[in-house]
């Protein structure tokens, strides 16, 4: 049995009081230009993979295997992570694969089934040096507690984390999944009553609705992990419809997508530092 003993990047934003940086890895090419951005940066990072990714890949290991293979050659901490998994199955494999945190999600349980099956996933976990994040209420965007008005209760959040022994707390403070506009806000006084209340790193998920001036808030009030893709999404897609409307007659597919990466790799870049600067 291996156990991974190694420091945890997202614990030690939390120290320090500073954001990190979690991004999806949706194709290879994410992945690329996520371990480039952090390594311009010189700051840690989270490759995210969810369960969607999955299925869209139709298996967990070809696409970890790849963003492993990546963050070995970092110079930078990185950590590989299973984002939204409710199934049981893909956990378990996501541990064998040698990936270093999981986000067990079962939100949309009943609050006294979501500790128990949450509680067994961190054994599960931690048995092999994986950190767990979860989720108290699901977030909004998908029919969640994300969703306008609903909110994350600070006891609810302590007592959630006592009962399981999670590592990380993803909370329900404004932002909402799958936002292509950067005009959500977040209630920064709640988010410090919730920081104060659960001793753990705050994971602040539906990010990409955010702009530079609230995720600084956010973390400015106890937000760790950070949680984008959409927004990533939208700049490698506006990237890829540019490069086609310049050079229609290209086949290359190394063309249109290479400078898609570049852009994602810009805007990682730009946003570790964002999510690091103080006051």
């Amino acid at each position: 049995m291996t156990v991974r003993t190694r420091i945890d990047p997202v614990l030690d934003a939390r120290s320090r009081r500073v954001g990190i940086g979690a991004f999806n890895v949706v194709l290879l090419e994410h992945a690329e230009a996520i371990a480039q951005g952090a390594e311009r940066a010189g700051l840690p990072v989270v490759f995210q993979i969810s369960q969607n990714c999955v299925e869209y890949h139709g298996g967990l290991e070809p696409v970890a295997a790849a963003t492993l293979s990546i963050v070995r050659a970092m110079s930078v901490p990185a950590l590989v992570h299973l984002d939204h998994a409710d199934d049981v199955d893909l956990v378990t494999e996501a541990v064998e694969l040698g990936m270093d945190s999981v986000m067990f999600d079962g939100s949309k349980l009943p609050y006294d089934d979501n500790v128990a099956l949450t509680r067994r996933m961190v054994e599960l976990c931690h048995a092999r040096g994986v950190r767990v994040e979860a989720e108290l209420g699901e977030i909004g965007g998908k029919d969640g507690v994300h969703a306008p008005g609903v909110r994350t209760d600070p006891d609810d959040a302590r007592r959630f984390v006592e009962h399981t022994g999670v590592d990380w707390l993803a909370v329900a403070v404004g932002t909402s999944h799958a936002m292509t506009a950067r005009e959500a806000a977040v209630d920064t006084d709640l988010i410090t009553r919730i920081a104060g209340a659960a001793a753990v790193p705050l994971v602040l998920h539906g990010s990409s609705g955010l702009d530079d001036e609230m995720l600084r808030a956010a973390v400015a009030a106890g937000m760790t992990k950070i949680n984008i893709s959409t927004h990533l999404n939208a700049l490698f897609t506006d990237g890829v419809r540019a490069a086609l409307d310049a050079e229609p007659e290209r086949v290359d597919p190394r063309r249109w997508i290479g400078s898609a990466r570049d852009s994602v790799a810009a805007e990682v870049e730009r946003l570790l530092r964002l999510l690091t600067l103080r006051g």
